[in-house]
């Protein structure tokens, strides 16, 4: 265990001081949400509880701001961009700080949410101009209409983001949507809203024009709620059952959506796969961010021939964690959110354990770690109808399961209402290839968990299924944000001469759509 032993912990609180203020309001706020510390179960703060007025206020002025955004070149807004990449990286020691203080994780963990926004902006200032260029089409007739496709921010942009990385998911979904000319007002979980405050505060500092970004703050069943019926487009990143309920809102008020919700993800480990790097990888595809990431992974499928040899890696590597409540750099495995959830991750393994599986390491929460720290635990003899087995545990906790042949284990893989992530270990990359394409997930990795497709920032990223609707990255992830518009310029009439009886005109057109038949069959 590793534990803080100096005073950096009072040090970090203190940095929460202050940004409440950037915070929305139509009048002074009435009621506060608190904020914990799930190192110590401490509140350390408070945010407010905005109200549906609030949410109107911040909508109100996002919208006036944007229209001048819009106005301004794609260039300019990448300069600002470029701009916030390296103000994130300059305050990397107190982001990092404040992403450790609201969700209890890791320090690198919460590394990985800095570097996925610093990437994000790169990849965006870089591509922007690009991704947002008209675009040349076939047109009706050749040569005889031009036609192009152009593209218009939508407007305001409303983006809900989770607890469990409250950085990069909010403000990486946000960078896209401000180089299209957007504004955004973000909504952030209300356990976590320090980091965004400050991020926001950073893009204004790099250029950002002031009322471009919103911040409300508090539960979301009002100010999600509020925010879904206001704005122009809505990005969630959450639970299903959640998700369904903005996806049906938005869907009332005629507005899009991108939803990227839950997954029980799987891995398959072949014959011919190297098994210390499978395991190795997969102790880190499963424990990052204790579990609570919507890309780990849950079930492992192991074929017969390498079972018992990676089961035994695997628990060695596993046990070897070391679970920690600090924000040095040493911790390899950090706490959960919060005690409901702490709850909720207990009772999917004592469900197993009850019903008949093996805990082969791990299983009890750790009080003198950390209040809500639980134990990284591998299971074996999970079964469909085990709660750990069917759903998302969303923690720590990983079920292993042999198989006798690959179609066995890609069966079992898709055997699931969600298809978010999945990983493939085969031993050779041809091969591995060919079994993800089995497999019916928005992301498959070979020989990786989850990093080498999340972080392949020009290809879409998303779930299929029960996992989301909607992509982030890549070209899907800026266009969700604009609308698109074609615009046809005519440089014949498509009309018939004068004193030309339409029964001929008719069929010259009809021949020309024979040989236009021929014509695209030479391309």
């Amino acid at each position: 265990m590793s534990t803080e032993s100096d005073d950096r912990p009072a040090a970090v609180r203190d940095r929460v001081d202050g940004l409440a203020d950037a915070v929305t309001l139509a009048a002074d706020a009435e009621a506060f949400v608190p904020v914990e510390e799930p190192f110590t179960g401490e509140t350390v703060g408070e945010v407010p509880a905005c109200t549906a007025r609030d949410v109107d206020v911040a909508v109100e002025r996002a919208r006036v701001a944007q229209e001048r955004w819009a106005g301004r070149s794609i260039e300019e807004r990448a300069d600002v961009i470029r701009d916030y990449h390296d103000r994130v990286l300059d305050e990397r020691a107190a982001l990092l700080d404040l992403v450790q203080l609201e969700t209890g994780k890791a320090r690198r963990h919460a590394h990985e949410e800095l570097l996925d926004v610093a990437a994000n902006c790169r990849h965006y200032a870089n591509r922007a101009v690009e991704y947002l260029a008209p675009e040349r089409r076939a047109g009706a007739l050749p040569l005889v209409t031009r036609t192009e496709t152009r593209r218009h921010p939508v407007g305001v942009v409303g983006l809900i983001s989770p607890w469990n990385y409250p950085l990069n998911l909010a403000v990486s979904d946000a960078i896209p949507a401000l180089l299209a000319g957007n504004a955004v007002v973000f909504k952030p979980d209300e356990h976590t809203p320090y980091a965004v405050l400050r991020a926001v505060e950073l893009l204004t500092e790099a250029g950002l024009p002031a009322d471009l970004c919103q911040v409300v703050t508090g539960h979301g069943d009002a100010v999600g709620s509020a925010l879904i019926d206001r704005v122009d487009y809505v990005g969630f990143t959450g639970s299903t059952a959640t998700g369904r309920r903005v996806a049906a809102r938005a869907g009332r008020n005629l507005v899009d959506c991108s939803l990227e919700l839950g997954g029980k993800n799987p891995a398959l480990v072949l014959p011919g796969a190297d098994i210390d790097a499978a395991a190795e990888g997969l102790v880190h595809g499963c424990l990052a961010n204790a579990g609570q990431l919507c890309l780990s992974i849950e079930r492992i499928y192991v074929h017969e021939a390498v079972y018992e040899p990676f089961l035994d890696a695997f628990v060695d590597a596993v046990s070897a964690v070391d679970l920690g409540a600090g924000y040095g750099w040493d911790v390899e495995l950090g706490s959960l959110i919060s005690a409901a959830h702490l709850e909720a991750v207990e009772s999917h393994v004592a469900d197993a354990r009850d019903r008949g599986a093996t805990v082969h390491t791990g299983g009890s929460p750790r009080p003198d770690v950390a209040p809500y720290a639980f134990e990284p635990t591998v299971l074996t003899g999970v079964t469909d109808d085990m709660a750990v087995g069917c759903e998302e545990t969303f923690g720590p906790v990983v079920s292993v399961h042999a198989v006798d042949s690959v179609d066995e284990a890609v069966a079992r893989a898709n055997d699931s209402d969600y298809g978010l992530n999945a990983s493939v270990w085969a031993g050779s990359e041809e091969r591995g290839i060919d079994v993800a394409e089995r497999i019916e997930c928005g992301t498959v990795n070979v020989d990786d968990p989850y990093a080498a497709a999340y972080g392949s920032l020009d290809a879409p990223m998303g779930g299929m299924k029960d996992s989301g609707i909607g992509r982030r990255h890549g070209a899907e992830g800026i266009h969700k944000y604009t609308e698109a518009q074609t615009v046809a310029a005519q440089r014949v009439p498509l009309t018939p001469p004068d004193r030309v009886p339409y029964r001929l005109y008719a069929g010259v057109l009809t021949r020309t759509m024979r040989l236009l038949k021929r014509l695209d069959g030479w391309r």
